[in-house]
């Protein structure tokens, strides 16, 4: 991806494809964009521009969308994993899609049917590798 737009517009495509209960995790380091095209999502779910603010410090923002909830949530600042349990995320794999990122700080306990989205620098631009794990697999091509 070029630049940011362009990680905004793979954000919409993504978004476009969510449904409740779908989970996709954002991987990549400080800056890599993760944000950025977890904004792209939002705006696609929403239907509408969202000022999504990284929920860095908040651990978690909800959206509400035509087809449910949505959960933006950054595990970056936890500790251990059972705190993401304590946010009610098990409750939101049900019910909500969810965008996490820095999944990593789950351990293990990562659902068996998600989208993973790894994000890095490459030259003036990112790169986007997204491996569908589970039922994923068989839905990437609509993204």
């Amino acid at each position: 991806m070029a630049d940011p737009a362009a990680t905004l517009a793979l954000g919409r495509r993504l978004g476009a494809q969510l449904e409740a209960g779908d989970v996709v995790c954002l991987s990549g380091g400080l800056g890599a964009g993760k944000t950025t095209l977890a904004r792209g999502a939002i705006e696609a779910w929403t239907g509408a521009p969202e000022d999504a603010p990284s929920p860095t410090y908040t651990l978690v923002q909800t959206y509400d969308g035509p087809k449910g909830p949505l959960w933006h949530v950054d595990l970056y600042r936890l500790k251990r994993a059972e705190e993401a349990w304590e946010l009610g995320l098990e409750d939101a794999f049900a019910e909500a899609a969810c965008l996490i990122e820095w999944p990593e700080r789950l351990g293990g306990a990562l659902p068996g049917d998600r989208l993973d989205v790894s994000l890095s620098s490459e030259g003036e631009g990112r790169r986007a590798t997204l491996t569908g794990v589970g039922a994923w697999r068989a839905r990437l091509d609509a993204i």
